[in-house]
């Protein structure tokens, strides 16, 4: 089912996200309708005919008292089971998905394949295969959004963000920043270029200078000296980073947290905010940008999957 004013349904939720909405409108029309109605019907049946007329008084009618409370009650509790079962799968990616790594600037989109390639307001993803995205930016708030995909969340600078799509057609499709971020907000355009497993294939190939994002992130961590005191395995008194990421880390102050994306994020850029460590690894804040931040995290998630020992960071 689709409007003639509608985007097109290009992924495996748009079509869900569509028949919600249009249950919404519908159910806005009738009651919008019924309740007009009525307001005329009772206007005209029981007009002042007479100056003089005294309407007789109801002290209450319990039956319809329930019945329009009861209705519109089991009305939302519907809406809201419904919405939010499909707000947690859209929030929620499938544990296969491929991520891609987003970057809002004004005014462009910056994107980075695990495998390497980069793009500037381009995305080229293969057909029936989900998508993760993971975003930040570098200044303002953003807000990716593709209406074929029916998908559209907040780039927030400081943090990361995530979305994710199954793009079931393959052809091109429009990007925007849907949040007004400066004067040139409505050049932040883009392309979603969906392809073929096979087209896919051959364009990350054509991508020859490129290279694997944690190759890159490798790189940077030995020119900014991470390995005097972290390595893979680690040393006395400095945590492993092998198996480091997904894994449950104790602080000092006894709290645990999980090592995703924003613990390692924060541990780069702001270490002194994790309450609970003493301030001994320096920030980086500043001499990274968030390209390489990411680049960095892609790295540590090369090394191994979670361990199941407990890590401590100093």
């Amino acid at each position: 089912m689709l409007a003639p004013f509608q985007p097109p349904e290009a992924s495996t939720l748009s079509v869900e996200w569509d028949y919600l909405y249009y249950f919404l409108t519908a159910l806005t029309i009738f009651f919008a309708g019924l309740i007009f109605a009525t307001v005329f019907y009772f206007a005209i049946k029981y007009r002042r005919r007479d100056k003089n007329e005294v309407p007789p008084q109801y002290e209450g009618n319990l039956p319809l008292e329930l019945t329009w409370t009861i209705v519109p009650a089991g009305i939302c509790v519907f809406i809201f089971i419904w919405s939010a079962h499909l707000f947690m799968r859209a929030s929620t990616p499938p544990p296969a998905a491929t991520e891609i790594f987003v970057v809002g600037k004004q005014w462009m989109w910056k994107i980075q394949h695990p495998e390497g390639p980069r793009e500037i307001n381009e995305l080229h993803v293969p057909v029936n295969a989900p998508i993760k995205l993971t975003m930040t930016s570098e200044d303002v708030i953003h807000d990716f959004g593709v209406p074929a995909f029916r998908i559209k969340r907040d780039v927030v600078p400081g943090m990361y963000s995530t979305e994710w799509f199954e793009a079931t057609q393959t052809g091109q499709f429009h990007l925007f920043c849907d949040q007004f971020c400066g004067m040139g907000h409505s050049t932040m355009v883009g392309t979603v270029f969906v392809m073929s497993h096979a087209d896919y294939a051959r364009w990350l190939a054509s991508q020859m200078n490129a290279k694997p994002m944690f190759a890159t992130g490798e790189r940077l961590y030995g020119q900014l000296g991470c390995d005097t005191c972290h390595t893979p395995d680690g040393k006395p008194g400095v945590p492993p980073l092998r198996g480091l990421y997904g894994s449950e880390v104790k602080l000092q102050n006894g709290k645990t947290v999980t090592a995703d994306d924003a613990y390692l994020r924060e541990s780069i850029l702001g270490p002194e905010a994790i309450v609970g460590y003493p301030p001994t690894m320096p920030t980086y804040q500043g001499q990274l940008n968030e390209e390489e931040v990411l680049q960095l995290i892609a790295y540590i998630k090369s090394l191994g999957p979670p361990g199941e020992r407990k890590a401590t960071k100093q």
